[in-house]
């Protein structure tokens, strides 16, 4: 297949926010001197991809299965509805946080939630020794995972507050990796005090700070 043909043909595969072209041209040239291609359709590489396939296809079925028994069962519940107001809190992750987190209203203070996730910072100390100042990692490791994947799927969507955050603070240097890791991490966190306070207060997430909602619940599908 010539260049042409290929981009033609991976034109709509490419999602919108990169340069398709460049992106695919890169692909076709990667493409003609990897040792992986061309191959037979009967090759093992060949058998071993659709079985990936195969398998990644049943996981996904799966993960709709999970979140349609998720609504199902908590459509009606109001603490429920006030998480997914909230930017990447879909079912599965809505689901997670009720289970693990228990009662909600019982954490007085917004720092308090954060912190039962593990995401408070901590600096081990000894004697005349201070170490680097990170997160304790104490808390529950599941809700920290559910909030950190949320995280990293609202600041993929242009028009929320999470990912406005995120803009601002990479703006100042954005190949920076040590940045952009403090920003996910901060941001993670600001996902904590915002599932905190939509319990507390009672209200949801307003329109104009969530953006689209138009989405899968992505964080037990996603990488």
């Amino acid at each position: 297949m010539g260049k042409d043909a290929f981009t033609a043909d991976a034109w709509d595969v490419v999602g919108r926010k990169v340069a398709k072209e460049r992106l695919l041209a890169d692909i076709y040239q990667i493409s003609k001197v990897s040792v992986g291609s061309p191959v037979g359709s009967d090759s093992d590489v060949i058998r071993m991809f659709r079985l990936v396939l195969k398998e990644g296809r049943s996981f996904i079925a799966q993960c709709n299965e999970i979140e349609d028994r998720t609504v199902a069962l908590l459509k009606d519940l109001p603490d429920y509805q006030l998480f997914t107001s909230i930017p990447r809190i879909g079912p599965i992750n809505s689901l997670t946080i009720l289970a693990e987190a228990g009662y909600l209203r019982r954490l007085r203070h917004h720092r308090q939630f954060p912190k039962f996730c593990g995401m408070d910072l901590a600096t081990i100390q000894s004697g005349t020794f201070r170490g680097q100042t990170k997160l304790s990692k104490y808390g529950n490791t599941r809700l920290r995972r559910t909030l950190w994947m949320a995280g990293q799927i609202a600041i993929l969507q242009r028009t929320n507050s999470f990912c406005d955050k995120f803009e601002r603070y990479i703006a100042k240097d954005r190949h920076n990796t040590l940045l952009r890791r403090k920003e996910y991490t901060a941001i993670a966190a600001e996902m904590a005090r915002t599932v905190h306070g939509v319990i507390k207060n009672g209200d949801p997430i307003a329109p104009s700070l969530r953006g689209d909602r138009s989405h899968k619940d992505l964080s037990l599908c996603g990488p």
